[in-house]
């Protein structure tokens, strides 16, 4: 893929270890997405779990911490 870098008011290409930085950083960006999402999906279980066995909100929030 091909990135423009802009500086100050210059704007050119970037050059091929700049678009592999590129590359790493929204790679790395999406793995923390992804890690973020996983998180939260497996927060949600926990919680629907805890109220499955017969938790009152109450319970699940002081378990939980929220």
């Amino acid at each position: 893929m091909s990135y423009k870098i802009q500086i100050d008011d210059t704007i050119r290409e970037a050059t091929s270890d700049e678009a592999a930085r590129i590359e790493a950083q929204r790679a790395e960006a999406a793995a923390q997405a992804a890690a973020l999402d996983a998180k939260a999906a497996a927060l949600v279980s926990a919680r629907q779990k805890l109220a499955a066995l017969g938790l009152s909100e109450a319970e699940v929030a002081a378990l939980l911490g929220g």
